[in-house]
């Protein structure tokens, strides 16, 4: 099962409190393991403080730098990635679909603080990280739901219902899941 470009959708009953009500978004998944992006996390840490912190210099009139840094994953928590749509690609960019790429590099945040960076946008600090089968058995643990991802959910769905709008393409409400177990 390849999951490059699926949704990890957590189970209401996910016990990590790094990934309770998260939907991942899947880069790579292979034989070494799988790299994801959580991507309705914003954390209180607007984007104009990355560029002032970078000395990358911005208009302060652009509303890209009041929108908010997200939290990508506990791992590497320190580093930043630029998740974008496709349009274009920068030094150390990683293709995941024809929807979606990641970056890493001080180019495309100086694009992004000039106005010229991709159409959208969500900047992450750190990732998540499975290792080999790992993400294979939390699946079959029941610890996520997966459907193929979805770049109107990514980078137009207010990120409060981005959890709620994956598991609606699958025809599931997670309000519904009653994650207690029965007793006869």
């Amino acid at each position: 099962m390849q999951l490059a470009n699926h949704f990890l959708i957590a189970m209401p009953d996910m016990a990590d409190p790094n990934f309770a009500e998260t939907l991942t978004l899947i880069c790579e998944h292979n034989d070494d393991g799988a790299l994801g992006f959580v991507i309705n996390r914003p954390t209180d840490i607007p984007i104009q403080e990355l560029f002032e912190q970078q000395g990358i210099e911005f208009d302060p009139q652009h509303n890209i730098g009041q929108e908010p840094i997200h939290f990508g994953g506990p791992v590497h928590a320190e580093q930043g990635f630029v998740l974008h749509s496709s349009e274009r690609t920068w030094d150390t960019t990683l293709s995941v679909s024809p929807d979606f790429k990641i970056t890493a590099s001080r180019d495309i945040i100086s694009a992004v603080a000039k106005g010229e960076g991709p159409g959208k946008v969500i900047f992450l600090l750190g990732y998540a990280g499975w290792g080999p089968g790992q993400l294979e058995e939390e699946i079959s643990a029941n610890a996520w739901l997966t459907t193929e991802a979805d770049p109107g959910i990514v980078f137009n769905t207010p990120v409060e219902q981005r959890w709620q709008a994956a598991a609606q393409r699958l025809g599931i409400d997670l309000n519904l899941i009653n994650t207690d177990a029965g007793h006869a």
